[in-house]
C-alpha cells in the first residue's frame, strides 16, 4: 500500500511539474553567444545549461548570467567566425527537451563609438563614427533640429559618415547612429542600440519658436478681420476700391472705320495745299504828266531801254469817263 502511494505521488508530480522556460539565443557583436531563459520572468529554480554547435561536442555553460537573487537566467559561451551559419543546440538540465536555433539572422552589434561632428570647408555639417566591424555593416542615422521630431536616414554599407547640407548657424543639431549586419553577409533582424548623441550649434531659436506658436492663431484672426474690413470698405466707397488686376479694354470694331476716316482727312488736307509756282509780275500805273515831263520822259526812254515781261499789267487809275479832257496848249504870252 505504501509503495502504491509513493508511485501515485510521483505520477502526480510529473504531471503538474512545470516545463523548463523557453531559451532564446543571439550572437553579440560577433564575439560571443548569449542565451537567456527569463522572458517569462525569473525562474523559481536554478537550471543548468549546456549547448553546442552542429558537429561539435556538447559543453556546459562556463559563465552564467544571474538575477539579484542569484538565480541563473542566462549563459554566455564563446563564438568563432562563421559559426552563425551552423545550427546551434541548447538544453536545460538533464531533460530530454532540446531546442534548435538558427543564428544567421540573430546578430546584434554594439553601438558605434567616437561619434564626432565637424563643420566642413564646404559649409556642410559632417558626422563621423567608428564601428569595429566595417565589412557588411550598414548604418542608420537619426537627427533632429532644435529638439523637434527625429528624422531617420540609412547610410550605405561600409560608410561611417553622414552629411547635413548647409546647416543653420542659429539652430541646434543632434545626431545618433546605430548599425547592423547587412544583406550581403546575411542580414540581421536586430539593430544595435543608438549611440551617444553628437550635438552641434546652439538652441537660441527655441524660445522664439514657442512664442511664435502662441501668437500664430492671433495673427491669423487679425489678418482675417483686416481682409473682411477692406472688402466692406471697397464695396461701400468707390474711392477705396481695390483693383487687384487692371482690366484690359477690348479692341473696338470701329477701329477700322476710324483709320479710314483719318486716311481720308489726310488726303483732303493734301488737296487743299497749293501745288503750283507763280513768278512775280511788275505792275505799272498810268498817271497824268505835264508836257515838259512827257518830253523829258521821251528823251529818257530813247536813251534807256526798259525790260518788260509778258506778265506786265497796266492798271488804269480812272474810268474813261472820269479822265480829264485833253490838254490843249494855250498861247503863251511873250
Amino acid at each position: 500500500m505504501l509503495v502504491r502511494l509513493v508511485l501515485f505521488v510521483c505520477l502526480i508530480g510529473h504531471v503538474f511539474a512545470k516545463e523548463p522556460p523557453d531559451v532564446d539565443c543571439v550572437i553579440v557583436h560577433l564575439e560571443y553567444v548569449q542565451c537567456s531563459w527569463n522572458k517569462q520572468g525569473t525562474p523559481e529554480v536554478n537550471y543548468t545549461f549546456s549547448s553546442w554547435f552542429e558537429h561539435k561536442t556538447k559543453s556546459p555553460c562556463a559563465t552564467y548570467l544571474q538575477s539579484e537573487n542569484n538565480i541563473n537566467t542566462g549563459c554566455i559561451r564563446p563564438y568563432k567566425k562563421g559559426q552563425k551559419f551552423q545550427l546551434f543546440y541548447t538544453k536545460l538540465d538533464n531533460q530530454s527537451h532540446l531546442k534548435k536555433h538558427n543564428l544567421k539572422d540573430k546578430v546584434k552589434l554594439n553601438p558605434p563609438t567616437n561619434l564626432t561632428v565637424k563643420n566642413g570647408s564646404d559649409f556642410n555639417l559632417w558626422f563621423y563614427w567608428n564601428q569595429t566591424h566595417t565589412n557588411c555593416v550598414e548604418s542608420e542615422v537619426r537627427f533632429r533640429k532644435n529638439n523637434k521630431t527625429w528624422e531617420q536616414s540609412k547610410v550605405n554599407t561600409g560608410t561611417q559618415e553622414y552629411c547635413i547640407n548647409l546647416p543653420s548657424s542659429i539652430s541646434r543639431y543632434e545626431l545618433q547612429v546605430r548599425s547592423r549586419v547587412g544583406n550581403s553577409c546575411g542580414e540581421s533582424r536586430y539593430w544595435s542600440e543608438w549611440s551617444k548623441p553628437a550635438v552641434w550649434g546652439t538652441n537660441n531659436s527655441t524660445d522664439s519658436d514657442v512664442s511664435l506658436s502662441v501668437w500664430q492663431p492671433v495673427l491669423y484672426v487679425v489678418g482675417a478681420l483686416t481682409f473682411i474690413l477692406l472688402v466692406i470698405m471697397s464695396l461701400q466707397h468707390e474711392r477705396l476700391r481695390i483693383i487687384f488686376i487692371p482690366v484690359v479694354p477690348k479692341p473696338s470694331p470701329i477701329l477700322d472705320d476710324f483709320e479710314n476716316w483719318v486716311e481720308k482727312a489726310k488726303r483732303l488736307k493734301d488737296n487743299l495745299k497749293t501745288n503750283y509756282n507763280e513768278s512775280a509780275c511788275p505792275v505799272s500805273e498810268y498817271s497824268h504828266v505835264s508836257q515838259s515831263d512827257s518830253m523829258n520822259s521821251d528823251i529818257y526812254s530813247s536813251s534807256v531801254t526798259t525790260n518788260q515781261t509778258d506778265c506786265s499789267i497796266s492798271i488804269p487809275l480812272n474810268d474813261p469817263e472820269d479822265q480829264p479832257p485833253p490838254y490843249s496848249p494855250s498861247p503863251s504870252t511873250v
